[in-house]
């Protein structure tokens, strides 16, 4: 018999093994609810000590390919020239006097030897000494003292705090600001970790009032928040674990925060939104949690896999940076779903009815009849219900339309440019920022941004310099410095003509690495950490796509038991993503709407961004895809009608998608209030895109394609068939009544 015109499985369900397992699990996680809260919280103030201090252990940098010829010329150049790098810049201001006036350059070479003199500080050097013109200002008011702090990021921070409070300010005759790399990474962590205080300050309240609409019950709103700590809390001490083994960046925060609230937000709701369903229909409270782990949980459980995966793809790039966001994001996703499926039963079992207590809504319902529950998911459903026939009698229109806006708004994409994150990633007022904005526009060349070529291996002076005038001559460099020598090592320094990270520049580092010389030679530099940095990424993107797309479509096939589906979700989910990827550049790159947004558009994007925006913003897209399609399949294995299924998932599951991806969105902004460009711009985007994936993929796009692909949707070869039979996982529920009956036998009072 033909696939696709193979009789429906009605009732089928689960398979039985998944349906044995399903029903143990309930009585382990119900049978003693409250114990089983009181080693959660026993848990939770434990990790509350374990990830206490966690922010200051993590670092600001990762985005270099730490196997990258640019990473092992800076660690050679930092081991055998400490001075190669300054790290540290004072801009030293003489007002309206030269930099060369007598009473100036007494003045700052005071301040050199007080910097020389200063603790974890080599390398000092200043424009007063060699009378290097890249250290003067074009107009000859401004000048630089460039040291180098020596030790890991945290020994840097700190001694950057000691030293700093002493240089900034009024020196006789000068003003000096404190500027360089160190300054910058050190005034960024610092920002973030007050950004997110006050993200979590907004969002906690904001989602509480935005779960009590939902909900109307006050004590149904606090569940979510209270799963959400949990995670949050979970990962902090995870993440203080790993500190002690590898890099963690300060930014992994911000996504612990946001996954931690949004996914225990969605699980939580769809939770407790199946067990009030269970109670409306008069099932008793047990008896409810049961059906709900076997319906819910199982949607839940597998939808938390979903986004582990997405995250999971950052680990196979290089950098610390993207690393960093999987550590975080793998762990809240597992802690949240892991506190939605043992903690949340048991609350749900010693609350029962009372999950419906301190209705706030009564307030908003005086002067007219209060709806009941029933009612009102009633009257909401007829809404979607609405939606979903309109939408399938027009399918081809909505399935085309959406998605040519979706591809109109990704265009900006085609123009992006790739950076490095520096210092216009803070507030145009921020120190740092200051010191580096005048250095790029007063300054020859670009002071601090320039290459350094390592050069290994015995040579004479002759070889020394004709290597020199080669590199010399190519046509984007400004000037060459050096060779410095030790032993048979030596480097120089290669100003470019424009920016420090331009294109000219990148097109200067390879023409260096081309260049013949007589010994070995690496190029290292702002600009050949970002080439570097982005060799690495497209090296490893399609690995990274194939097992993202690879494991999704396993997942889904095993979620729906079709072939087609799972390339939909895919394809689908993608798509959502075009109008995140064009705001980022028009907006972030571009510059538009920087004054309303508060920002400074270096005009690039970070090279990771992108890949990290993509992982995250696939996972939660994923997310709510499972959440309609479990709800789908249930009503196909039941009635076995293609167009009523698809109908039935988007009346019970659009009110609570779009619900749930306003909460997420809601915190997502919150997070977007950083003044840090780089975490403004993942808030904003994948507030964007879960509001897109929610609001027109999830209610136009995928019915109108389930439409007109018809029942084919839910062919699969007789081989596949089987697999699915076997292993295939579903929200039906259609355990017998004397299995149920069993279960509840089993299941001990609560206490």
């Amino acid at each position: 018999m033909n696939e696709v015109n193979r009789p429906p499985r009605v009732g089928a369900g689960p398979s039985p093994t998944l349906e044995r397992r399903s029903r143990g699990w309930t009585p382990i996680v119900t049978a003693r609810p409250r114990l089983s809260l009181l080693v959660a919280l026993v848990i939770t103030a434990l990790a509350v000590l374990a990830g206490s201090g966690v922010a200051d252990r993590l670092g600001s940098g990762g985005w270099e390919d730490p196997d990258a010829e640019s990473t092992y010329a800076t660690k050679a150049l930092e081991r055998e020239f400490p001075a190669s790098q300054p790290n540290l810049l004072l801009l030293v201001d003489a007002g309206d006097a030269s930099v060369d006036d007598p009473v100036v350059a007494a003045e700052a070479q005071r301040l050199v030897s007080r910097l020389t003199g200063e603790k974890g500080v080599v390398g000092v050097g200043s424009y007063w000494q060699g009378k290097s013109p890249a250290l003067r200002a074009e107009d000859g008011h401004e000048a630089l003292i460039a040291a180098r702090i020596t030790g890991e990021e945290k020994q840097m921070g700190e001694t950057l705090d000691r030293i700093a409070p002493e240089f900034r300010g009024a020196h006789g005759p000068v003003e000096v600001s404190v500027g360089g790399p160190v300054a910058v990474r050190h005034e960024m962590q610092t920002t973030i970790q007050e950004d997110l205080l006050r993200a979590e300050v907004i969002a906690l309240p904001v989602t509480l009032v935005l779960l009590v609409m939902v909900f109307g019950s006050a004590v149904a709103a606090l569940l979510p928040l209270g799963i959400g700590i949990v995670a949050i809390l979970g990962t902090n001490a995870v993440l203080r674990g790993l500190t002690e083994f590898t890099d963690v960046s300060v930014f992994a925060m911000n996504l612990t925060t946001a996954l931690g609230l949004g996914l225990a937000v969605d699980y939580a709701l769809f939770i407790v939104r199946r067990f009030r369903e269970e109670l409306t229909g008069g099932a008793e409270p047990l008896a409810a949690v049961g059906t709900t782990l076997r319906t819910a949980g199982r949607t839940v459980l597998f939808s938390a896999l979903t986004v582990a995966v997405s995250l999971a793809a950052m680990l196979l790039f290089p950098q610390y940076f993207l690393r960093s966001f999987a550590y975080a994001g793998i762990a809240v996703v597992l802690l949240a779903a892991a506190a939605a499926l043992i903690l949340l039963p048991a609350a749900l079992v010693l609350l029962g009815h009372r999950v419906n207590a301190l209705d706030l809504r009564k307030l908003l319902r005086r002067g007219r009849a209060k709806e009941s529950d029933g009612a009102a998911a009633a009257s909401e459903g007829k809404g979607w219900a609405r939606t979903a026939n309109l939408v399938m009698r027009r399918a081809p229109f909505f399935a085309l339309g959406t998605t040519a806006v979706l591809v109109l708004l990704g265009l900006p994409f085609l123009g992006v440019k790739f950076g490095t994150a520096d210092d216009r990633q803070l507030p145009s007022s921020a120190e740092s920022h200051v010191v580096q904005q005048h250095i790029r526009d007063g300054f020859p060349g670009s002071p601090g941004g320039g290459l350094e070529v390592l050069a290994e291996g015995r040579a004479t002076q002759a070889q020394y310099a004709d290597y020199k005038q080669r590199i010399g001559a190519l046509p984007e460099v400004l000037r060459v410095d050096g060779p410095l020598l030790k032993g048979d090592s030596a480097y120089f320094t290669v100003l470019p003509k424009g920016e420090a990270v331009d294109d000219p520049a990148q097109g200067l580092v390879g023409d260096l690495r081309a260049t013949e010389a007589p010994f070995d030679t690496k190029v290292t530099g702002a600009a050949a950490v970002l080439v570097d940095s982005k060799d690495a990424i497209a090296e490893r993107l399609p690995l990274a796509a194939a097992f993202i797309a690879i494991v999704t479509l396993l997942l889904v096939f095993l979620l729906t038991g079709s072939v087609l589906i799972p390339i939909q979700a895919v394809v689908l989910n993608a798509l959502s993503l075009t109008a995140m990827f064009g705001a980022v550049v028009w907006v972030f790159q571009d510059g538009h709407l920087s004054g309303l947004l508060g920002f400074t558009s270096p005009g690039s994007i970070e090279t990771t961004l992108p890949v990290l925006m993509f992982c995250v913003a696939f996972g939660l897209s994923m997310d709510y895809g499972v959440f309609l399609l479990s709800r789908i399949k249930e009503e196909y294995d039941t009635t076995g009608d293609h167009e009523e299924a698809v109908r039935h998932g988007l009346q019970r599951t659009g009110g609570l998608i779009t619900a749930a991806a306003v909460i997420l969105a809601v915190v997502m902004v919150a997070i977007g209030t950083s003044r840090v460009t780089n975490t403004k711009m993942l808030g904003l985007g994948i507030a964007l895109a879960v509001l897109m994936d929610a609001m027109i993929v999830r209610s136009l796009l995928v019915p109108a394609v389930m439409r007109l692909t018809g029942r084919a949707t839910w062919w699969a070869p007789g081989p596949l068939r089987r697999l699915h039979d076997r292993f295939g996982l579903s929200e039906s529920d259609a355990a017998p009544e004397q299995a149920e009956a069993e279960e509840r036998d089993k299941v001990a009072v609560p206490g």
